[in-house]
């Protein structure tokens, strides 16, 4: 870097632009600031060229403020870069997410090809940056090398998508797993920030949301074995500068005539370069006998997949000549009579695939075999154990021995997939040299290990949850140690993708129990936040149990797609999967049944502000739940009932309502609900004024979620433990306790927790006097809260942005975020915005309009019983100037 040049130098060039645009279209800073919610100070600093790195959320707002298309957005972005060429500082640092990085390795050895990758550079070199580019041309026959290519080719090329890149396996190929575009959608959109309850329901909202958010995005989306083009177009973006990269066994002529696609053909390799990948993986050996070495390329079709393979087994013999194995090959491709008279290049994939299993031990064979019987995305040597029946050490070992021999590839530490094609023979062989009883014998042993599993570790996690009413699973021969919760949500997290695939499996596949006992199993951990995965989980367990008559497993289905669709606020559809739960558990005289779905009805009554109608229903549950005698269930209800009286501003009476929920609790041993308890006790005491007490509740509620490893709960304590010492006007302590709060969520990747983090960092900047970064804070908040759609979360960011801008002098910003505050907020952040409204007009001058705003604040504030009332009758003193 040049003396005297360096990223100040390179921000003074972008804040030129950011001038010029601006007093191109006769804005002022404020009213710049005011357009796309960037503080006037900060526009200040970017034009003076004061600000080390803008953030890509800042410089996207002002470029769709300034109405930039094309190539101007383009250089308006690339004028942010800094030195090194990388990204304007990012917004998703500040969602705990960065940039999607979704590629798989790059491959290890890769040959030739130089043309194709060649031809895809010059597509990108003469895209037009406003249109998207769809390459549906990586297309040829199964192994030919297609992924591999795609893979190599953005690994080069990735620096040209700053934005991130994307990748799924289409699956296109799986008779029975392929990738659903729903399925997939909600993956891409949770990668891009988007969290569950603001994931839309149905396919074309789910896509549009998706082109919405990858909008003005410059990302590479690979969409790797698609089977049609039905599969792929709901993942295509709508707008560039996206490039999309398809890779088929199909040439997918609709992408072609409708989308505009460029298609690129991967043939056979080439004889040398065949041979040059053979010398890449076998070494010298290969020029020994270039003849030799010119035929097993030939052998294998000059198939890059079957020549690895045949390779392995090559490295694998080191003494014997290349010329033997040719040999060897040759005789076993005659005597197996695969290759047809059309010369189909698979048949020869399939004569190296048997020839490479000859030479396999016995148990590493019949493993190759049942592997094929597995329906997730991948596995571990867990499962393959359950699938053969023996140990783990001999799993693992055969494990190793097929990943040498590229039989299966590594996806991560410990686990294990398998290309489409092995695993088609790996079924073909199974149903060949395995009874079917066997097959079946060894489904079963795996799905009795995700359900034994499933079931051990939500217990650690939920010692009193849902998943208990789904009976013992039968004893497996190895399963992992899950000693505490900590273990126990990482398999849960890890494996997640393989209990989908065993309920669609178990499902359709004639062993309905298995989904719907999974379904109860995983109930309480799809209710931490995964509830795409848990609609597609309940849905086909529901499915399930109605072909096979079992009411009981569809109230429960029922009864977890309601909650499920409460948490992610579609109260309607909730409302009309908790009636027909209730109907059934009630005709088939399930009480305790009637009970939890008695329960969420109230929730959901109370999300709907229909607080009496909640209360009649949690009096209701509260009343099954002790004719039970079940203390935990009862303790639920009366947290519920805390909650929603705390919501009508009856504090004495939710302070009550927790104090009982807390006995029974802490009666029952269950430390996680007397830890919530604490917490809710603490909530209530903020709302009343004592926040001494507050803060001590909420310290001894971080103990106990410490204590038992619940890291969620650690971050709801200390955030709540910041809001009360920042009460106390213990700034410092209560910056501390957020800043924890926020490095914690952004470990977990819990946006919703890290936008409530913010929310609450922002509201101690502003007290301790730093308005500007108070203000950036709740920015950021506020662009979580809107991607959950968690309203209340809105209202309070927009209420902190405002109070910072008072701070910070500028009453006028902050008029427009308390109008909308206004409109839709509760009554606690009602009356907090009429406060900052009665400040800003008399800021501005207006005591009589800040008298109005005061009187309705102290009005509600009084009617709530909060102690603000008090804050407001001193600032109405002061306008009298008493």
């Amino acid at each position: 870097m040049p003396s005297g040049l360096g990223i100040y130098g390179k921000d003074r060039m972008f804040g030129a632009q950011v001038r010029a645009h601006r007093q191109r279209r006769g804005m002022t800073q404020e009213e710049l600031a005011a357009r796309t919610g960037v503080s006037a100070r900060s526009i200040r600093n970017l034009e003076a060229g004061r600000i080390d790195r803008p953030r890509a959320s800042t410089v996207r707002l002002l470029a769709d403020a300034f109405a930039l298309r094309g190539d101007d957005r383009d250089r308006f972005f690339r004028s942010a870069l800094d030195d090194a060429g990388q990204q304007p500082a990012d917004e998703a640092p500040a969602r705990g997410r960065p940039a999607p990085a979704q590629l798989p390795a790059d491959v290890a050895g890769f040959v030739g090809r130089t043309n194709h990758l060649r031809q895809l550079t010059k597509l990108l070199d003469n895209a037009d940056r406003s249109a998207t580019v769809v390459i549906s041309a990586v297309a040829g026959t199964a192994g030919v090398g297609k992924t591999a290519l795609a893979v190599h080719w953005a690994h080069q090329t990735r620096d040209r998508f700053p934005d991130g890149q994307l990748y799924v396996n289409l699956r296109g190929y799986d008779p029975d797993q392929p990738a659903r575009p729903d399925d997939v959608l909600a993956r891409f959109l949770d990668t891009l920030g988007v969290t569950g309850p603001d994931i839309p329901a149905d396919l074309d909202e789910r896509t549009a949301r998706y082109r919405t958010e990858i909008a003005g995005r410059r990302m590479l989306i690979v969409l790797d074995n698609a089977a049609t083009v039905e599969q792929v177009r709901p993942l295509l973006p709508g707008t560039g500068p996206c490039m999309v990269l398809v890779t088929s066994r199909d040439s997918l002529a609709g992408l072609v005539a409708v989308h505009g696609a460029q298609r690129l053909t991967l043939d056979l390799l080439p004889p040398d370069d065949a041979v040059t990948l053979l010398r890449r993986l076998i070494g010298h050996r290969i020029d020994a006998d270039p003849t030799a070495a010119a035929t097993l390329a030939a052998q294998c079709a000059l198939l890059p997949l079957a020549l690895r393979v045949a390779a392995e087994l090559a490295v694998a013999r080191p003494t014997t000549p290349i010329t033997e194995l040719v040999d060897e090959l040759a005789d076993h491709q005659q005597r197996l009579d695969l290759l047809d008279a059309d010369g189909d290049p698979r048949a020869a994939v399939t004569a190296v695939f048997s020839w490479s299993i000859r030479h396999l031990p016995p148990d590493a064979a019949r493993t190759f075999r049942l592997l094929g019987l597995h329906p997730g995305p991948d596995f571990d040597a867990y499962s393959a154990a359950a699938l053969t029946g023996a140990g783990l050490a001999p799993a693992r070992h055969a494990l190793e021995r097929l990943a040498r021999a590229h039989l299966v590839h590594p996806t991560g530490p410990g686990r294990y997939a398998m290309h489409d094609l092995l695993r088609a023979y790996a079924i073909s062989l199974a149903s060949a040299e395995d009874p079917e009883t066997g097959r079946r014998a060894a489904s079963t042993r795996l799905f009795d290990y995700y359900l034994a599993t499933a079931t051990a570790a939500a217990r650690l996690l939920h010692p009193a949850g849902a998943q208990d009413q789904s009976g013992t699973p039968p004893p497996v021969a190895a399963a992992p140690d899950l000693t505490d919760p900590e273990t126990a949500q990482r398999w849960l997290d890890a494996e997640r993708p393989c209990l989908l695939a065993a309920v669609t499996h178990t499902a359709v596949h004639g062993l309905p129990t298995h989904a719907v006992r999974l379904s109860m199993a995983l109930y309480e951990h799809l209710e931490g936040g995964h509830y795409i995965d848990a609609l597609t989980i309940h849905g086909h367990a529901r499915d399930a149990a109605r072909q096979t008559g079992d009411v009981a497993g569809q109230a429960h289905t029922l009864l977890a797609l309601g909650t499920t669709n409460l948490g992610l606020g579609r109260t309607d559809p909730a409302g009309e999967y908790l009636a027909q739960a209730l109907t059934l558990f009630q005709r088939a005289g399930d009480q305790v049944g009637e009970a939890r779905v008695v329960l969420n009805l109230g929730r959901v009554d109370d999300h709907r502000g229909r607080h009496q109608v909640a209360t009649d229903h949690h009096e209701r549950a509260l009343i099954l739940y002790r004719q039970l005698g079940d203390a935990i269930g009862e303790a639920r209800v009366l947290t519920s009932l805390g909650n929603v009286e705390e919501h009508r501003g009856r504090y004495e009476v939710a302070t009550n309502h927790h104090r009982q929920a807390l006995t029974l609790f802490r009666q029952a041993g269950h430390t996680t609900g007397e830890a919530m308890s604490l917490m809710n006790l603490g909530v209530v005491e903020d709302f009343r004024g004592l926040y001494q007490a507050a803060a001590e509740h909420h310290g001894q509620a971080l103990a106990l979620f410490r204590q038992t490893g619940y890291p969620r709960g650690e971050a709801m304590a200390l955030h709540n433990l910041g809001i009360a010492e920042m009460r106390r006007g213990r700034y410092q302590a209560s910056a501390e306790h957020h800043e924890q709060e926020l490095a914690l969520c952004r470990q977990l990747a819990w946006p919703r927790g890290e936008a409530w983090a913010l929310d609450g960092l922002g509201s101690v900047h502003t007290r301790l006097g730093r308005p500007d970064r108070a203000a950036d804070l709740h920015q950021q908040a506020l662009a979580l809260f809107q991607k959950s759609g968690e309203r209340d979360g809105e209202t309070r960011a927009l209420n902190g942005l405002a109070e910072a801008a008072i701070a910070a002098g500028r009453p006028t910003d902050a008029l427009p975020h308390l109008t909308t505050v206004l409109r839709t907020a509760p009554r606690d952040q009602r009356a907090r915005a009429h406060a900052s409204l009665g400040h800003a007009h008399r800021a501005l001058g207006d005591p009589a309009l800040a008298r109005h705003h005061y009187d309705h604040a102290l009005a509600l504030y009084t009617d709530l019983g909060s102690p603000h009332a008090a804050d407001v009758r001193a600032d109405l003193t002061a306008l009298d100037g008493r």
